[in-house]
């Protein structure tokens, strides 16, 4: 088999799937900004590119067959380019998606569903064989109340719907298949964790993992938008963040995709909560 090449590889759900790959024997090769940083395990092919920049692809695209995109920008206006260098070289793409997006919607409740959307009309269009993994809200996503639950004991933020998170290693694990298996060309898989949890319920679990009550603190979306910006995130990202806690409808899907895919069913927050414990200590 070529070598299947990972973008985002060393995020949450990027650095999974490198693992996860290497595990099944898989040929990997990893593509980042700075491969002398990226600190990827033994036996990964580090290429150095960004999306951002379509023609530092061409390198790390010689002979793979298979790519696991994540789509890291807010819209979709330098994936054309991005796709038909991937189509230059490689046969297949499997994306990360998200689970908001609704088919039959004209348009999608926020922007941040939008753009997956079109992500996923793009690569439809592309020509390449595909498979999309719709995922849920995804646990490492917690990662970002770290500070505040280390020093106040509590997350101040807008609040969003309750989503059934998952973890980022059933993501991975789903994707291994897709990646490895051709039975799921043409297929979009919605991913779930086994549990419908609001923000607030999520801060509950972290706090029983580290041992003290944490509380979490719902502030208006005004507030949130100050100190959002005060903290340096870049305005279109903040705008996305609060469009997706004003407008996203609750949720109480619960797949049980990643156990028919993976023959394991699906972790839950909790467990996560207990495994990255010390990073909220």
């Amino acid at each position: 088999m070529s070598e299947i090449l990972v973008t985002g590889a060393t995020g949450n759900v990027g650095r999974q799937v490198v693992v996860q790959l290497l595990a099944t024997g898989t040929a990997v090769r990893a593509l980042t900004r700075d491969p002398e940083t990226a600190g990827l395990p033994e036996g990964v092919k580090v290429a150095g590119g960004g999306l951002s920049e379509p023609g530092t692809l061409e390198g790390a695209l010689k002979g793979t067959s298979t790519v696991f995109l994540i789509w890291p920008f807010l819209t979709t206006e330098g994936a054309p380019a991005v796709l038909e260098v991937v189509a230059r070289h490689a046969r297949r793409i499997v994306y990360l998606s998200s689970s908001g997006v609704n088919e039959d919607a004209e348009r999608q409740t926020d922007p941040i569903n939008q753009l997956h959307a079109d992500m996923e009309r793009l690569i439809e269009e592309s020509g390449l064989e595909w498979t999309v993994l719709r995922s849920n809200t995804i646990a490492s996503n917690a990662r970002g109340w770290a500070d505040q639950i280390r020093t106040k004991h509590v997350v101040r933020g807008p609040d969003i719907a309750a989503t059934a998170v998952i973890h980022e290693h059933d993501v991975a694990a789903v994707a291994v298949h897709a990646l490895t298996d051709d039975r799921h060309v043409g297929t979009k898989h919605v991913l779930t964790g086994p549990q419908v949890l609001s923000r607030a319920e999520q801060v509950h679990t972290i706090g029983e993992a580290i041992g003290r009550p944490v509380a979490f603190e719902k502030v208006p979306v005004q507030v949130a938008r100050q100190q959002m910006l005060a903290d340096g995130r870049p305005p279109a990202l903040v705008e996305a963040l609060l469009a997706s806690a004003e407008t996203r409808p609750a949720s109480n899907l619960i797949t049980s995709t990643v156990e028919e895919i993976t023959g394991m069913p699906a972790r839950t927050f909790r467990s996560w909560a207990e495994e990255h414990a010390d990073a909220f200590r």
